[in-house]
């Protein structure tokens, strides 16, 4: 579903009427993404986050490493910063966190080192088991990620960009796929030294593949207040748009009938010919609304409903998406919220966010949340010197003093 901007002077947020129209103005996907209209709760969500990612890349340069206890020098650090985005050098930004990272003099290398706390450590110890105990639910992600390929085929260099976000073990080479081979089988790919997983043919799996919308129509259907009628509920998606977003009528209008439209979904076999097709505007717009249900599915199937628009894309022409996904988050800012923070677009599944927090929390996002709170406090309740002050109250972030308290 295409979108037009339209300018109006003095006006610095776009209404709601500009995001849903047939057909969209002439107009670059930077001065799109500029004009959307921007929710305070995601916005601040991704303050924190931004500097979470920096921290998380630091913190597995350290864990990859073979010293003991697992450590890496700053001088290292320092010609990755451009990499890490580290304006101010890496010893600034270590000097942040000091519940996450500890510098210390090599006493044989005679230069400054960088580790994890024992808090840090422990998180990722914790992290590390709810892994290992939800690997039939990996299993399960990944064999829907495979499903919703029109080949049932998927570059495997793809599924490690996104391997973090589907819950997936870092050896997932071998604790999965190699451990389940009547499910998942690897084959050498077109380029050299590539591999594509191939998802073989289990009558079993045909069971797991509902999509997550369809739990949400269920619920609406038995709700009593529902208002929707099972006619309009069968295509619908739960929309919910950011505060301050005015709806107008041809907007609320627009929408609706969108509802209404039918589509194949993310898990329904649709051959080439059907994708070839697009002649008529009703068959663009369903073909739009198969990518919506692809994005909303593949969000659902992240532990933490969000990921960078860059990292879904390598997925795009596997998926059978014709389309800018930016533009498509855009387009439906009821279902998805595109946020640029941290020099990178990240788009969350917005039906599963309130106030900032996942409605339906999982162990592994649990504790990830933790490590996020240990970045947001920053420096909060330490002295100059680097202790914990005296006089400052630690520890009021759910579960930090409990776990300062389990790493001594």
């Amino acid at each position: 579903m295409a979108a037009q901007i339209i300018r109006t002077s003095g006006r610095k947020t776009a209404t709601a009427a500009n995001f849903l129209v047939f057909c969209r103005a002439k107009t670059t996907s930077a001065q799109y993404v500029a004009s959307r209209h921007r929710d305070p709760t995601f916005e601040k969500l991704m303050d924190d986050y931004k500097n979470l990612l920096k921290v998380v890349s630091i913190q597995d340069l350290i864990l990859s490493s073979n010293s003991t206890p697992p450590s890496v020098s700053l001088d290292f650090l320092h010609r990755l910063s451009q990499t890490l985005h580290l304006n101010r050098g890496p010893a600034a930004f270590l000097r942040k966190y000091p519940r996450i990272f500890r510098i210390f003099n090599h006493p044989t290398k005679l230069q400054p080192f960088c580790t994890l706390t024992p808090a840090a450590f422990h998180l990722v110890r914790l992290e590390s088991d709810s892994i290992d105990k939800s690997m039939p639910l990996a299993v399960t992600r990944l064999v829907k990620l495979l499903s919703m390929s029109l080949t049932k085929r998927l570059p495997l260099r793809a599924i490690f960009k996104v391997w973090r976000e589907l819950g997936l073990p870092d050896d997932f080479e071998d604790s999965i796929i190699s451990k389940n081979s009547d499910l998942f089988s690897l084959q050498d790919g077109n380029e050299t030294n590539t591999h594509v997983l191939v998802l073989n043919e289990h009558k079993v799996l045909d069971e797991c593949l509902v999509p997550a919308v369809e739990n949400w129509r269920l619920v609406e259907c038995c709700k009593e207040d529902c208002r929707l009628d099972r006619t309009e509920l069968k295509y619908s998606f739960n929309h919910g748009f950011p505060p301050g977003m005015r709806l107008k009528k041809d907007f609320k209008a627009k929408v609706k009938e969108w509802q209404r439209l039918p589509y194949i979904g993310p898990y329904e076999e649709m051959r080439v010919q059907e994708m070839q097709k697009r002649v008529t505007n009703s068959s663009r717009m369903k073909m739009e609304k198969r990518a919506v249900g692809i994005v909303h599915e593949f969000l659902s199937l992240t532990l933490e409903k969000m990921v960078e628009v860059e990292k879904i894309s390598h997925f795009r022409k596997w998926f059978g998406i014709d389309l800018n996904m930016r533009d498509l988050f855009l387009d439906h800012p009821g279902i998805f919220y595109l946020s640029t923070k941290g020099k990178r677009h990240t788009v969350f599944l917005r039906e599963a966010y309130e106030r900032g927090c996942l409605i339906e929390p999982n162990p592994v996002y649990d504790i990830r949340r933790k490590l996020l709170d240990l970045v947001a406090r920053g420096r909060r309740g330490w002295n100059e010197d680097g202790h914990q002050s005296n006089n400052v109250e630690i520890g009021k972030v759910a579960g930090v003093e409990e776990l300062n308290n389990a790493s001594r």
